[in-house]
């Protein structure tokens, strides 16, 4: 037999060795006795790839809310090939057959399903993993089971949390009259505990703050690999672009190290990843290698990487935050809480003995909140408000939540689709259009505008700028040689700005790139980014197809190319994506920055946009980030003040 370290220990692990396997029969039993099962256990006790499989052995049929990677670990568990048995479906994804009996998916998706199969009944038992996340669309999810639950005596649903909140799990799922119950059963739902595989973890704080965590945490890596025995380093970042920073920084000082040690080898880990690059991750660490991986959040409970033995926290977390205000949704870096804290010190102790380095001094820690404040209370709560309506819940204010959302964001939300007219005066859903909004899996400002495409004249261009903005990878290779890849930027850049320019990036790469990966390498076009944007594309086309609506292609776009109303394709696209995104709509000031309508947020354009040092009157932007001290738009495009009042009019009127 071949050596066993030759194989991917988190993939090949004797399911006996997991401490899920000696509950198995209690777990069973538990679940075909109570309607609800919370199970609580630690990242690494197994839960979320054994559950399904002990299910689908004991001839349930489990659905389960979770992530490619995981899907991929249980088809290789149960040797069958993935999308036969064992399949998954994310957005714009659905890898699964009429023989699956196991399906990951994410929460947003089974929302999905509930719009054509209101009470899920093709699954007899659903299973929420990480509820303690608490994201939007779990909370959500949640409110739906519970009435679904009425409705379905024989619904069997597992919520898997890794923090000792399953009290309130199993309070929000039990009737009033069982919320009495203090031995954590009712005669609905029962509560089972399963403990992690955990070792001890050190703790090592910093004795007074850093000014730069990026910095420090490079400094700490290099002190582990020259001091520590071996073991993997996990390091938690905030995003995307700090990954990339410091995995430059790590490769700038690997020639400092000696001749005779060992190498460094660093990998990316976040949501936005290709899937086959987030594998890597999991690969056996090569003799004489330590791996580095730069995470986000991702790491904290999604996922398990085994050999992590160094844990390196820089204490921060990226989350979203929602200003009913100015209609404006940032991605801002705040202090993480201390469960997070905790689950991320965790991560050490998985095979034997860790440590972890707080990148922050042990006063700070002792100062941060308990936990995450719950995403449904610092969130645009637009899509949730269209699905519940779709759904056929109309009355918001009674719909059961976990935690309730703040009246200021329901109103606001409200507010928001009665405006892009996905609700009427009655905040009735509207026929077809709200309908459709809801359908289809865009955001509702960017469904907005692919449904009013028709009525511009230009759908088949409105559907490839919402394939390129729903991707989540860059379409652009960052590069050493920046000015490069700028030069090559600009060959396609388009004068009204970058929803434009990233249509001539696509009509370019259909025309020429599609077969020639070469093409991309030359234009610094990532070539996997813009495939999976065709893919995109198509599958919108077919949903569109499905509303009746005609998708037949127009002419290669061009300014000179007249359309409705005799308008140039150019200025009816712009006028296309105000009618969608009015609500994001900025003045540009004699400094080159921006102002929101009504003054009271200062925006800059990011470096990537094309509007960066480009003067423009009135602009619209589809993505807002906010990084230390300043807040920028991504996706810009130059729109006419006046456009704005006549296809907003509810909306800027209720704004003076």
């Amino acid at each position: 037999m071949a050596d066993p370290d030759t194989f991917i220990p988190a993939l090949h692990k004797p399911t006996s060795l997991l401490p899920i396997a000696r509950h198995k029969n209690a777990l069973l039993y538990t679940i075909e006795n109570s309607q609800v099962t919370i199970l609580v256990g630690q990242t690494g006790s197994g839960k979320t790839t054994q559950l399904p499989q002990f299910l689908e052995e004991a001839d349930e049929k489990p659905r389960r809310v979770a992530a490619t990677t995981v899907a991929k670990r249980v088809a290789e568990e149960m040797r069958c090939q993935l999308g036969q048995e064992v399949g998954y479906s994310i957005r714009f994804e659905d890898v699964t057959s009429a023989a699956t009996k196991i399906k990951f998916l994410t929460d947003g998706l089974l929302l999905r399903e509930a719009l054509v199969d209101p009470l899920l009944s093709r699954y007899s038992v659903i299973m929420v993993d990480e509820a303690h996340e608490r994201s939007l669309s779990s909370d959500v999810l949640l409110g739906v089971l519970k009435k679904i639950k009425k409705r379905r005596p024989e619904l069997r649903i597992v919520v898997s949390s890794a923090t000792l909140n399953a009290e309130d799990f199993l309070r929000f799922f039990s009737n009033r009259e069982d919320e009495d119950h203090t031995d954590g059963s009712s005669s609905e739902g029962s509560i089972i505990s399963i403990e992690g595989r955990a070792f001890p973890v050190d703790i090592h704080y910093l004795s007074k703050p850093c000014e730069d965590y990026l910095e420090r945490a490079v400094k700490t890596i290099f002190d582990i690999h020259t001091s520590e025995p071996e073991g993997d380093i996990l390091i938690f970042l905030t995003g995307r672009e700090e990954i990339e920073t410091t995995i430059e920084m790590i490769a700038d000082r690997l020639p400092s190290l000696p001749k005779n040690s060992d190498q460094l080898l660093p990998y990316p880990l976040y949501a936005g990843l290709p899937v086959e690059q987030q594998m890597y991750v999991f690969e056996p660490t090569p003799e004489g290698t330590r791996k580095i991986i730069c995470a986000t959040k991702i790491a904290e409970a999604s996922v398990t990487i085994d050999g992590i033995v160094f844990v390196i926290d820089c204490g921060f977390v990226k989350l979203r935050a929602y200003n009913p205000q100015t209609g404006i949704e940032t991605l801002t870096a705040t202090p993480v809480s201390k469960a997070s804290a905790t689950q991320r010190a965790g991560r050490a102790g998985r095979t034997k003995p860790g440590k972890c380095y707080r990148l922050y001094t042990e006063a700070a820690h002792g100062s941060l909140e308990e936990a995450t404040v719950p995403e449904i209370q610092r969130s645009n709560l637009a899509p949730s408000m269209l699905q519940l309506k779709a759904l056929g819940i109309d009355n918001i204010a009674r719909f059961d939540f976990l935690t309730p959302p703040p009246a200021e964001l329901v109103i606001r939300a409200l507010e928001l689709l009665y405006s892009l007219s996905a609700l009427d005066t009655y905040a009735k859903l509207t026929k077809p259009l709200g309908t459709r909004m809801a359908e289809l899996a865009l955001e509702p400002m960017l469904a907005k505008c692919l449904l009013s495409a028709p009525d511009f004249g230009c759908l088949s261009e409105m559907l490839t700028i919402a394939a390129m903005t729903s991707l989540q990878g860059n379409v652009w290779f960052s590069h050493d040689e920046k000015r490069k890849e700028e030069t090559s930027r600009r060959k396609f850049a388009v004068e009204e700005g970058d929803h434009l320019t990233l249509l001539n990036v696509y009509q370019a790469f259909v025309t020429k790139g599609k077969k020639d990966a070469k093409w991309c390498q030359q234009h610094y076009l990532n070539f996997k980014s813009m495939t999976r944007a065709v893919s995109i594309r198509n599958q919108l086309r077919r949903y569109l197809e499905r509303f009746g609506m005609d998708v037949s292609e127009s002419p290669s776009s061009s300014n000179d190319v007249l359309r409705a109303g005799g308008r140039p394709v150019a200025e009816s696209i712009r006028r296309c994506l105000t009618s969608g995104y009015f609500a994001h709509a900025a003045r540009m000031m004699p400094d080159g920055t921006f102002r929101t309508v009504d003054g009271g947020t200062v925006l800059h354009a990011h470096p990537s946009s094309l509007m960066f040092n480009r003067k423009a009157d009135w602009v619209i932007f589809t993505e807002v980030i906010e990084t230390g001290e300043k807040v920028f738009v991504r996706d810009v495009t130059k729109i006419e003040r006046g456009w704005l009042v006549e296809y907003a009019p509810e909306y800027y009127r209720l704004r003076t």
